[in-house]
């Protein structure tokens, strides 16, 4: 490789795989799941509707949601080994490196886990996508020293989740923002953790695996854990009356403001919109609506100064307001991680199976990226070892 030659860092502009999942259009502000706006399924689907649609490629009937459904809650209880590992860990521990390492000891209790047909990942992709809710809901309990909370087969996969977590049946409209939010987070596309996934997948490792990878992705800062940093910015601000002192430090240093700005779009996230009444809501349900208030100056506040500092514009992602709502639900923050995976395993699954499976194109290749080396401490030549003895 020529010395001045461009390396294209992060993959960024580089395209690794073809999809039919979904497809993020940065420019116009689109986010689609297999042809369908997030505006339109936000509005009128459910998150199991969604898990049916990115498995099986199309939306279901009545009668395939209920059989969906139903497959849902036959998996929803943990393996009592599981639990009783989760009881072994500190109460200080990181949720989403617990989360990580409960999914790594459930593949063992999976009875398909040595079966590398596509029917059989599905299966364990669908125990996953039911169990995950309960790993995070049955971990908040154990670190607070409270019983795991048995599910409620009689709810929905987003109200059934809010009622382990805390031992109350949520209202319908808080299942309903709840429910609404883990349909924004689903997919999209090769971010990350999923191509974190996809990745492992092309090895032929099984999908447990795979979740795995993901998940150690999107514990980052810079990936999942964005929201759990808007909330603490949030709070560290503390008053509305400081957004505007907060803003001109934060560009006087050359920080970011988290939740403002995203990798892809190019005008405000399709999902922030979508969020941001919600969050106003349940603010108002909880009565306090201090954290709205003080979000939508900052954004507000944020973009004026970023377009007079920096001459350009900078537009709100999905992890402004997932935070505040999420916290008006009085969700401890360090779970705001935990629910991103909680919503994306379905995502990580469709692209499992598409990894593995795809009928429409070449089987996949294991991924294996080139690197350029650019040197070691001993100049332009190759090193000559030294014997232990004379160094």
């Amino acid at each position: 490789m020529e010395k001045d030659s461009i390396i294209n860092t992060g993959l960024r502009g580089i395209t690794v795989a073809s999809t039919k999942i979904s497809d993020v259009q940065g420019k116009a502000g689109k986010l689609i799941y297999r042809g369908y706006l997030i505006q339109e399924l936000a509005q009128k689907s459910s998150f199991e509707e969604i898990v049916y649609l990115l498995l099986y490629e199309h939306l279901p009937s009545a009668d395939q949601l209920e059989g969906l459904k139903r497959e849902l809650k036959k998996a929803r209880s943990l393996p009592q080994d599981v639990i009783r590992a989760l009881q072994t860990c500190p109460a200080d521990a990181q949720p989403m490196d617990v989360l990580q390492a409960a999914v790594a000891l459930m593949a063992p209790h999976d009875p398909d886990l040595e079966d590398e047909s596509r029917e059989a990942t599905m299966k364990m992709g669908i125990r996953l996508i039911a169990r995950m809710a309960s790993l995070v809901a049955a971990w908040d309990r154990i670190r607070n020293g409270l019983e795991v909370i048995a599910p409620d087969q009689d709810l929905d996969h987003a109200a059934n989740f809010l009622y382990m977590l805390s031992g109350k049946h949520p209202d319908r409209e808080t299942a309903r923002f709840f429910d609404t939010a883990l349909v924004l987070h689903a997919e999209h596309s090769f971010n990350a953790s999923t191509f974190s996934a996809r990745q492992v997948a092309s090895t032929r490792a099984h999908i447990y695996s795979a979740i795995v990878a993901a998940l150690g992705s999107l514990s980052g800062p810079l990936h999942g854990g964005a929201n759990v940093r808007v909330m603490q910015m949030l709070k560290k601000i503390g008053d509305p009356e400081n957004v505007s002192a907060y803003v001109e430090g934060i560009l006087d240093r050359g920080e970011k403001i988290m939740g403002l700005g995203h990798a892809v779009y190019k005008t405000d996230d399709p999902r922030a919109l979508i969020l941001a009444p919600m969050a106003k809501r349940m603010g108002e349900k909880a009565g306090q609506t201090k954290w709205y208030e003080m979000a939508r100056l900052l954004e507000k506040t944020g973009k004026q100064a970023f377009k007079q500092r920096k001459g350009t514009e900078i537009f709100v992602n999905v992890d402004f307001y997932s935070a505040v709502l999420y916290n008006a639900m009085a969700i401890p923050v360090d779970l705001f991680t935990p629910l991103f995976a909680l919503s994306r395993i379905a995502g990580w699954t469709a692209h499992v199976l598409e990894e593995r499976f795809a009928e429409a194109a070449p089987k996949p290749m294991l991924y294996r990226p080139e690197s350029e080396y650019i040197g070691h401490y001993c100049g332009p030549e190759e090193c000559s070892f030294v014997p232990l003895e004379q160094r």
